[in-house]
């Protein structure tokens, strides 16, 4: 009876939504699952493949969810940028974002309507008026004209990364991952230099980064398609017992380090930070402590992973690629010298590096499927019907590598397509917010910190490249022992290559003293 039930639902919502208009073109599912079964890992690759058949917009259902996937800069720039409005809302996430965040979270926060929890230990009901206060407070840290504030930060922690990686190569990637770590902790708290991974601190935070990763991605839980579940009692429910737990001891340290900073501006501490800046801001943003220390949270959330997994990339592309790496050795060598190392004073002179970071965030974009969107209101598009309440999911991976955009070498890393016949950047792709990539997201959900995290790129790769060369291990045989290209090791949100060891090598004779001097500095 309850199968039958559902078919019927299904069969009255089919009907109604056909009065409306058509729908895109899709996959056909099966009764009640819909298309849920098609949709597992690597959803991007799925997603391009059905571009190829069905066209650059895309509807399936999952679990009676409507979701529309747009696969071009064009579909995705005309409803998610031209038509913001209707598509800034963000798809009810019962575990990250209600119980997990307790709807602190900005990334997740709903953008037109309340957000009220359930829950008896939420303190705040979010709406929309609460998100615009939310993005305001967070832009006022992180917007391109104050980004250089924090340019002292990120050329240090890029000296001490060099350092790491020559001395041992092995571990390149818990070294990024402590990089990014150590200069995202700085920039948004004003806390020193991280020497260690297993710093406690560090640990509680990254924790949290991978729960709410985990918890985020599409299919994580069987509450986000069958509603219902939300009601259950705490204690049969082990997955809500837990994610109200963590909700109750993250509020906890995140206040607490929210609250250190503040005590430090009270007592004339002048150090830099985005925490220190809500905090002489609070009443002009208008935002609770609570808010403000959940903000700081998120920006270090979204920063901290994503630019240790970018950098991963990069890696792995100097790895397989020599000609790329020599280009980018020959303009440090003409531009910086020998004598000392690369500073953001270069910036303007060094367009191949630059390129180099776009390249890192087009090639292999880390989150493939960017964050979904959701329609407010019935639209059209283009001939077809969205229904109110659609998830519009950006596949970011095969935009990014549209061979109509970026040519028929789309699927190679080559920083040269980012560069005009004189050398220098030539104009990003139309619909791509002047980045020329889409790594970053769209309309008003547009990622806030894109300046500081394009900085961090910079100067690391900058650095990197000026200190060493980066070559394939060898195998038993002598021979080099390429990494795989094509694979991808997923965890949660974030994409990341999988493992593979390098070998890093000085450039040039001076290069240690040069690293140890500016280290001093």
């Amino acid at each position: 009876m309850v199968a039958l039930g559902l078919l019927l639902v299904s069969a009255l919502r089919s009907v109604r939504t056909a009065m409306k208009g058509r729908l895109p073109p899709g996959p056909m599912g099966i009764p009640v699952l819909g298309n849920l079964l098609q949709v597992q890992q690597e959803a991007w690759l799925t997603f391009t493949e059905w571009k190829q058949k069905y066209g650059p917009i895309v509807h399936i259902t999952l679990a009676g969810q409507s979701v529309i996937i747009l696969n071009t800069h064009k579909a995705a720039a005309d409803l998610l940028d031209r038509r913001a409005n209707n598509y800034s809302d963000r798809p009810r996430n019962i575990v990250a974002s209600e119980i997990l965040t307790g709807g602190l979270m900005i990334v997740f926060t709903r953008y037109g309507e309340p957000c009220a929890s359930r829950y008896r230990f939420q303190l705040t009901a979010l709406s929309g008026e609460v998100w615009r206060r939310m993005r305001r407070a967070a832009h006022e840290g992180m917007n391109k004209a104050v980004a250089s504030r924090y340019h002292p930060v990120q050329t240090t922690e890029a000296v001490t990364l060099c350092q790491s990686l020559l001395r041992d190569p092995a571990t390149w990637g818990d070294q990024f991952r402590k990089s990014a770590a150590s200069v995202v902790m700085s920039i948004i708290y004003g806390t020193p230099a991280i020497d260690n991974i297993e710093d406690p601190a560090i640990k509680r935070v990254n924790e949290f980064v991978e729960r709410i990763v985990k918890a985020a991605y599409p299919g994580a839980h069987l509450v986000e398609f069958f509603t219902w579940m939300r009601y259950l009692p705490s204690s049969i429910a082990k997955w809500k017992r837990e994610a109200e737990e963590w909700f109750r001891r993250d509020s906890v340290m995140f206040e607490g380090l929210y609250n250190d900073v503040k005590k430090r501006v009270i007592m004339g501490d002048e150090r830099p930070s985005i925490t220190a800046t809500l905090v002489v801001e609070k009443e002009r943003n208008q935002i609770t402590e609570r808010e403000a220390g959940w903000l700081s949270a998120t920006m270090y959330a979204a920063g901290a992973d994503t630019t240790a997994a970018v950098l991963s990339w990069f890696m792995l592309a100097m790895v397989v690629n020599p000609e790329v790496q020599q280009r980018a050795h020959e303009e440090l060598d003409r531009v910086v010298g020998r004598d000392r190392m690369p500073a953001f004073a270069d910036y303007e002179h060094l367009p191949y590096i630059r390129a180099m970071v776009k390249e890192a965030l087009r090639w292999r974009p880390v989150d493939p499927l960017g964050l979904p969107h959701r329609c407010a209101d019935d639209d059209w598009y283009e001939g077809y019907y969205i229904p109110r309440g659609s998830i519009c999911i950006a596949n970011v991976w095969a935009m990014n590598r549209d061979p109509e955009v970026y040519g028929p070498d789309a699927e190679d890393f080559n920083p040269s397509r980012h560069l005009d016949e004189n050398g220098r950047l030539a104009p990003a792709p139309a619909d791509t917010h002047d980045e020329s990539h889409v790594t970053y997201g769209f309309g008003r959900r547009l990622c806030i910190g894109r300046n500081i995290a394009n900085n961090s790129l910079f100067i690391d790769i900058a650095c990197i490249l000026w200190s060493m060369r980066i070559e394939p291990t060898k195998d038993a045989n002598g021979k080099p022992a390429m990494p795989d290209v094509s694979g991808c090791v997923q965890g949660g949100l974030v994409v990341r290559p999988v493992p593979f060891q390098c070998e890093t090598t000085p450039r040039f004779p001076g290069v240690q003293t040069i690293l140890s001097q500016t280290a001093e500095i």
